[in-house]
């Protein structure tokens, strides 16, 4: 019972609220278009302009303007060359195939040429038509037909409209008439449909009030009537012309993808049509704004500041299309975004960027930071759902990513598995410079079309040489304080065996950091021959140093007598000059010998104690001849201890 009800009030709807307000797809695809309603003079011309999609059979087939009487159509003439008796001299039918129109011209007309016409191509009647209405008049205010455009499905309608100086102060504006009403799209006060948001551009030209209008992704929808003007409102008797709009559908069209959702740190692709012949064209990627569009990048090595190393254009040629690949994705990338051409206007499109909150599948650090001369990889991790797409490197610059050779990807064993795999595709550099300092970006692709991008940050900071970095030093090289005889010293102008910059390969490095066994044996051995024969020196020394001191404690105890000195002790010298002052008689003679200075002692000289004094002196002798022999035996040791340790063993 209540779906009866509900088919009982529809019933009652009026017949225009239950259409949509826009046509239906079956009722605007036939492929032929022209006016609604021609105007004339009596005894003027009017041209009358139809239009008909470029395929192979519309070219070549038959056209023709027809008049419609009752449920016929008789042929007013063709391209076959008739013209019916009546328009003989006055009418002329002009085919374009390559402005996929034709063109009736009519003169002289007169009032009983008004009324219902048809142009189209085959055979009259048979559904390729399209129905004009001619209107021919005595008074001095003939209407303005609407101009036609033929716009493709998915493609760009641009339109530009002029009022003259007095309109440069007014407000200008599109509006789409329906039902009697205007409704407002877009004007230059930045107020914008809510159903045009992004897809529609209203900019300013020149100097003379004049002012276009770009409406992008042309859906069924888009067919009808527009009006373009200055001032208020159409109906305030502003200026204001009147625009017919037919959108068909042709199927060799590119349908462009109209959103792109990207994650938040992840990237978005875009695609734009270009014609790969016309190379001087400039193609713009900008962002849309109500009042006009700010550039991102051109083909003219423009890049915006704020998207350094975050956007680049890809060219390609063979689907006529660019890619413009944006990465670094925050939320606030969330807009409309614009490909603009100066020369091919319906080339120009448009896609809504959606950014949601999610993790990239690519990973990797993002800054990487490298002293000069130094080693670098920069390294790139995919899942493995990337493991069948092409990845790669590629340098930025303003004039786009060009392709470096990346670390080859080996495949993946018979008992292999994705997850067990290390997942990576690796940039090197055996030595940066300062000239590689920069944007890099990791990618991947799939049958030519690009995917996800990672960009990766490398600055290379200038410092001392890779080889002056303690940790990279070879323990095997000589010290500066001891440069072998054979050694050459390097110039430090000329470039080193090893890749330029100064650093080291691989094998040098692991060299300095981690030394071999035979490396720390070598090592062993040369510290061994450099101390051996310092602390020999060093015992040298004290062994001197020790003889010296006690040949100075003894001479202190020497008294000279005579012409030579002797090692008799001053106490035994006082015991004798006790002994000799008791016994006087036997005294034979007196000597004076001198201690100290001014001090003179008087002795007595006797047999017994010159051959004591004689005695003395061999001992003397003797005892300085045993501590040299010492000396030399123990110096003599010592030498041969030292150079037994560099001696093989």
């Amino acid at each position: 019972m209540a779906l009866l009800a509900f088919i009982f009030l529809l019933t009652l709807l009026p017949a225009g609220s239950a259409k949509s307000r826009y046509p239906s797809k079956s009722t605007i695809s036939s492929p032929v278009f022209g006016p609604r309603q021609v105007y004339g003079p009596v005894g003027g011309s009017t041209i009358v302009k139809c239009f008909y999609p470029p395929t192979t059979v519309n070219k070549h087939d038959r056209k023709y303007w027809c008049r419609q009487s009752g449920g016929s159509c008789m042929t007013v003439v063709s391209s076959s060359g008739y013209v019916t008796p009546g328009f003989k001299g006055r009418i002329s039918l002009t085919d374009h195939p390559e402005e996929e129109n034709f063109q009736i011209n009519i003169s002289s007309l007169a009032l009983a040429d008004s009324g219902t016409y048809q142009c189209g191509i085959g055979v009259n009647g048979r559904g390729l038509s399209h129905k004009v209405t001619l209107n021919v008049s005595q008074g001095p205010d003939i209407p303005k037909a609407a101009e036609l455009f033929y716009v493709k499905l998915h493609s760009t309608w641009t339109v530009t409209c002029g009022f003259g100086k007095d309109s440069l102060l007014l407000r200008k504006y599109l509006c789409k008439v329906e039902e009697g009403v205007c409704r407002n799209i877009v004007d230059n006060y930045e107020q914008v449909n809510a159903s045009y948001t992004g897809r529609v551009l209203l900019s300013l030209v020149g100097y003379e009030g004049s002012f276009s209008v770009t409406m992008t992704q042309m859906d069924w929808g888009d067919t009808g009537l527009y009006r373009c003007g200055a001032g208020e409102d159409w109906e305030s008797g502003a200026d204001s012309r009147e625009l017919d709009v037919f959108v068909y559908e042709d199927k060799k069209f590119p349908q462009l993808k109209p959103t792109v959702v990207g994650k938040t740190g992840s990237s978005a692709t875009f695609e734009c049509l270009y014609e790969p012949l016309r190379q001087s064209s400039t193609r713009t990627w900008a962002k849309w704004k109500p009042n006009g569009y700010t550039r991102i990048i051109t083909n003219e090595d423009f890049v915006s500041p704020l998207y350094e190393g975050r956007v680049a254009m890809f060219e390609n040629p063979n689907n006529k299309t660019v890619t413009i690949i944006l990465n670094q994705l925050t939320l606030k990338d969330t807009a409309y975004y614009w490909c603009i051409s100066n020369e091919l206007k319906e080339q120009q499109s448009s896609a809504e960027l959606t950014v949601v909150k999610g993790e990239p599948l690519l990973t990797g650090p993002k800054e990487v930071v490298a002293q000069v001369g130094s080693r670098v990889d920069l390294t790139c991790f995919y899942p493995c759902s990337y493991n069948s797409y092409e990845k790669y490197w590629c340098r930025w610059n303003v004039s786009g990513c060009f392709m470096v050779p990346a670390a080859a990807q080996k495949p993946l064993g018979p008992e292999a598995t994705c997850s067990s795999a290390n997942r990576t595709v690796i940039l090197s550099f055996a030595a940066v410079t300062e000239a590689d300092d920069g944007w890099y970006w990791c990618g991947v692709k799939r049958n030519g079309a690009f995917g996800e991008v990672m960009a990766v940050k490398l600055t290379v900071t200038a410092g001392n040489d890779a080889k002056h970095n303690p940790e990279l030093l070879d323990v095997d090289a000589p010290s500066h304080a001891e440069v072998p005889d054979h050694a050459e010293i390097p110039n430090p102008a000329e470039p080193g065996p090893g890749a330029r910059g100064g650093a080291y390969s691989n094998s040098e490095v692991r060299s300095g950091a981690a030394p071999g066994s035979s490396d720390q044996g070598h090592g062993s051995n040369t510290l061994a021959a450099v101390l051996g024969p310092v602390a020999a020196l060093i015992l040298v020394i004290v062994t001197a140093f020790a003889i010296i001191k006690y040949r100075q404690m003894r001479r202190s105890d020497l008294v000279s007598i005579g012409s030579y000195r002797t090692n008799i002790s001053m106490s035994d010298f006082e015991s004798v000059k006790d002994y000799s002052a008791s016994n006087s008689a036997c005294v034979k003679e007196s000597q004076e010998t001198a201690i100290g200075g001014d001090e003179f002692i008087t002795t007595t000289d006797t047999q017994e104690s010159a051959a004591e004094a004689k005695k003395a002196k061999r001992s003397s002798k003797e005892d300085a001849d045993l501590a040299y022999s010492a000396f030399l035996l123990t110096s003599g040791s010592i030498a041969q201890g030292s150079s037994g340790g560099d001696s093989p063993a």
